[in-house]
């Protein structure tokens, strides 16, 4: 089975939603967590309603999307976030990702992979990986000068928990992602520079 990737645009809005599914994390959050002050302020539908305005799903000329939706065979999968990352007020706001970085937070040409969601029962198939490879073309076809993520590191035994919709640090290092700063024991900023 091959995973393929494509923008949430090109994507219909009854995949995106067989990604996300209707419990859990994916479910409740639809990946807004970056996005507002105060996700959980929210009403649920409103959230459902913002992530749907973002993506502009069924919407393939549409000039923007807010990220990718992958495919196993013709099976949607996977979702990954990825735009500019002066998108993300929550992260431009956070302490941990700036620690010990020089740098002007609001460039719009450096570009961010701040969430991923692999369907229950498609795990371990390679879906992560592909969406972080492709994320890195989807940002430089759009002309990003970079592209970060900001991934958990975990070691041999260890589970994440609910931590890991960031991604897994040997993800983004498959993807060609270098480590630019740890800010905590666990975090981990990586990069692309184009």
């Amino acid at each position: 089975m091959t995973v393929t990737v494509r923008p949430a645009n090109e994507a219909s809005w009854d995949d995106l939603r067989a990604v996300f599914g209707t419990r859990g994390d994916p479910a409740n959050c639809q990946c807004q967590w970056f996005k507002a002050r105060d996700v959980w302020a929210l009403p649920k539908q409103e959230r459902v309603d913002r992530l749907r305005a973002q993506t502009h799903c069924d919407a393939p000329d549409a000039a923007r999307t807010s990220g990718l939706v992958a495919y196993l065979d013709d099976e949607p999968v996977g979702w990954c976030a990825v735009e500019p990352r002066v998108a993300y007020e929550r992260l431009l706001r956070a302490r941990v990702p700036w620690s010990g970085r020089d740098e002007d937070k609001q460039d719009p040409d450096v570009w961010a992979v701040t969430c991923f969601v692999t369907r229950a029962g498609y795990r371990r198939r390679g879906v992560s990986r592909a969406l972080a490879k492709a994320a890195v073309d989807f940002a430089r076809a759009r002309g990003a000068c970079a592209i970060e993520g900001y991934p958990m590191r975990v070691e041999e035994g260890q589970t994440g928990g609910g931590e890991l919709f960031v991604g897994v640090a040997t993800v983004f290092a498959e993807a060609g992602f270098k480590e630019v700063s740890t800010p905590t024991l666990r975090r981990v900023v990586m990069r692309v520079d184009f």
